[in-house]
């Protein structure tokens, strides 16, 4: 049984899609099934009952997955006694941030890291914000860059970074919802609003929005990611609620507007966060001394 195997097979245990961990480990389906027949082969018993809906570990599964573990966590415990024995670390550090955290915050970080390590590789995956935890528990990552819960799981390390502030943002163009905010009393129930998917961007404008005490919001669009929120609202599609780091770094920022006076908005709590058991792996702890 080789380590690959392993690796795919832990991973498949996680995520219970063979197209997710396919793509995470740059194999087609097919052949991480093959993969994963071979290693029944070898033990003789069934790992997976599977179908075309769902992933359900055996019991022989089960015991498998902590032989695994086990296997790669020696395997990390030897790496990590003949890292200590040379002279400069390698290996892959893999991050995920949104994009406008890759221009943002990560860059300076990321210098200092360099600097000191400069023979380690950097993967870089940008998405949106609100999943750097998902990405962090499924294990696809190292570590990522994201807004801390009101409730941090224990799994979590959360290190802080940042403060953002956020702010409600229209457009600049001559537009229906550029009318609607120009009356002496805005209306809120019926200006269009683009709203976050999901995530803490989600929740503070949920929290925000209650305090008008005018009914339900008039719900636009939903989308995935700040930048496109941004974009929509400089088209003139609706007013929003979005980081103003994510505003600044826009291109489309000379088109929209930060509304005033339209109350407290709490800031984000910007950081990074690991799985705890991943604290103490080379690379994520050589970074997070980098950047204290």
């Amino acid at each position: 049984m080789d380590l690959k195997s392993l690796k795919m097979f832990v991973h498949l245990t996680h995520s219970l899609h063979f197209g997710k961990t396919a793509e995470a480990h740059h194999v087609s389906t097919s052949t991480l099934s093959r993969i994963i027949q071979r290693l029944e082969d070898q033990l003789g018993c069934l790992l997976l009952h599977r179908d075309n809906r769902s992933v359900v570990l055996t019991e022989a599964g089960v015991l498998f997955y902590k032989y695994a573990e086990q296997q790669l966590e020696q395997w990390q415990l030897l790496q990590l006694s003949l890292d200590q024995k040379q002279a400069e670390l390698q290996g892959k550090l893999h991050i995920y941030c949104s994009v406008t955290a890759a221009y943002s915050h990560l860059p300076p970080l990321l210098e200092r890291f360099r600097q000191q390590h400069p023979l380690v590789e950097i993967v870089l995956t940008t998405g949106d914000a609100a999943d750097a935890f998902d990405q962090v528990q499924q294990k696809l990552v190292d570590f990522a860059f994201g807004v801390k819960p009101e409730s941090l799981s224990r799994m979590f390390y959360f290190q802080h970074i940042a403060n953002v502030p956020l702010a409600v943002i229209a457009p600049t163009m001559a537009c229906r919802v550029q009318q609607q905010l120009q009356d002496e009393t805005i209306t809120w129930s019926e200006v269009p609003i683009i709203l976050a998917e999901h995530g803490a961007a989600r929740k503070r404008f949920e929290f925000w929005y209650r305090k008008k005490q005018q009914g339900k919001p008039n719900i636009y669009a939903t989308v995935s990611g700040h930048e496109a929120l941004v974009s929509m609202v400089a088209l003139g599609c609706g007013v929003g609620m979005a980081p103003k780091v994510v505003v600044e770094n826009s291109p489309v920022k000379d088109r929209v507007q930060y509304l005033q006076n339209v109350g407290d908005i709490e800031p984000f709590d910007l950081g990074i966060c690991c799985l705890n058991q991943s604290r103490e792996q080379t690379l994520v702890k050589a970074f997070f001394e980098a950047i204290k």
